[in-house]
């Protein structure tokens, strides 16, 4: 009796969707399918193929781009990870590995990636202590920690920001990488500050091709978070301020630029769309002491970023209105000069 075949096996004939046509050798004796009978299935001529190492193509025609993906998976998976090392389903079939790069991107339907048959590699992302060698077309990227997953057409994906990062390290084109760059903010995938902060933690910004996608994005990522303070303040009925002006003492010295400033309240807001650049700390102490003085002078500083202008406009509106009610508890606002910026 062979103890590696179930006693109760189940039938092949209903694998139809792209992940049950790649299995590995350990599913297979799951479905009654010895290793002999697997080896000889995959001869050459035969109606099956090894795609990786353990892992089989169960037509024999060339793989999808998806069928590639979830192959690079239970490859990774069968390496020796508990969790799913078997490569068996469950709960977290693949461990912790997950799809990234380019693949990854185009499973987030980005429409500046290239489709998924035309990559001949796919980028899986790892817990950096894995041990483990790219093989065929399979390549490993190595975190720690890992961000988590997100899931599209079955499988683990690296989140945007994180995939982009990876996708741009093997990346020398900057039409592709502005491109792709340009279309996680204006899609709404991700705000810029999120993306460049990936690109600083992978030092990639001391590529002149990123800096100078990397400058394209930030001023797209401030361009759409303008308008959705635009839209914030004409949707909830807020009043109309004076847009992006300078505030400077009268006879005075200037107090710096602000997105929108409500002269009767003086309240004032700033975008707040900082990031990280060249691998350096968030600047901030300057600005900080830019703010900590308006207040001092009775001018209350609201702080908004692009994120929060994106997920929750409302709520947006309800801090920009608390601070505009409050205002005249505080006595009449401080005289300063208005000047276009």
């Amino acid at each position: 009796m062979n103890h590696n075949t179930p006693l109760s096996p189940r039938p092949l004939h209903h694998l139809s969707d792209a992940r049950r046509r790649v299995l590995t050798t350990h599913q297979l004796r799951d479905h009654g399918v010895t290793a002999a009978q697997t080896a000889e299935r995959c001869r050459a001529g035969g109606p099956w193929q090894r795609i990786l190492p353990g892992v089989h193509l169960l037509h024999p025609g060339p793989p999808t781009g998806e069928e590639r993906l979830y192959a690079a998976l239970l490859y990774t998976a069968s390496r020796g990870q508990a969790g799913g090392g078997d490569g068996s389903a469950g709960d977290a079939p693949y461990g912790e590995a997950m799809i990234t790069g380019l693949a990854a991107l185009a499973l987030h339907h980005f429409s500046s990636a290239p489709p998924l048959a035309s990559l001949d590699l796919s980028y899986v992302l790892v817990p950096r202590a894995r041990r483990l060698r790219s093989t065929g077309f399979v390549r490993f990227v190595r975190a720690h920690p890992l961000p988590s997953p997100q899931e599209r057409a079955g499988m683990p994906i690296a989140p945007v920001g994180r995939a982009l990062a990876d996708a741009v390290a093997r990346l020398s084109d900057a039409e592709t990488v502005r491109a792709l760059l340009t279309e996680s903010v204006r899609q709404g995938h991700c705000d810029a500050a999120a993306v460049v902060t990936e690109l600083s933690g992978a030092r990639l910004l001391s590529r002149p091709h990123v800096v100078d996608a990397v400058d394209a994005l930030l001023a797209e990522g401030r361009a759409i978070a303008e308008g959705r303070l635009y839209d914030m303040v004409r949707g909830y009925d807020l009043p109309e301020p004076l847009w992006n002006v300078e505030l400077r003492l009268p006879g005075g010295p200037a107090l710096g630029g602000v997105d929108a400033y409500w002269r009767d309240q003086g309240v004032a807001l700033e975008i707040d769309a900082r990031a990280p650049r060249h691998g350096g700390p968030v600047p901030g102490t300057a600005q900080a002491r830019r703010r900590e003085h308006l207040e001092d002078m009775g001018i209350t500083v609201v702080r908004v970023t692009p994120k929060r202008l994106r997920e929750g406009l409302e709520e947006q509106a309800a801090v920009v209105r608390t601070a505009l009610i409050a205002s005249a508890d505080r006595g009449p606002a401080p005289q300063v000069m208005l000047l276009p910026r």
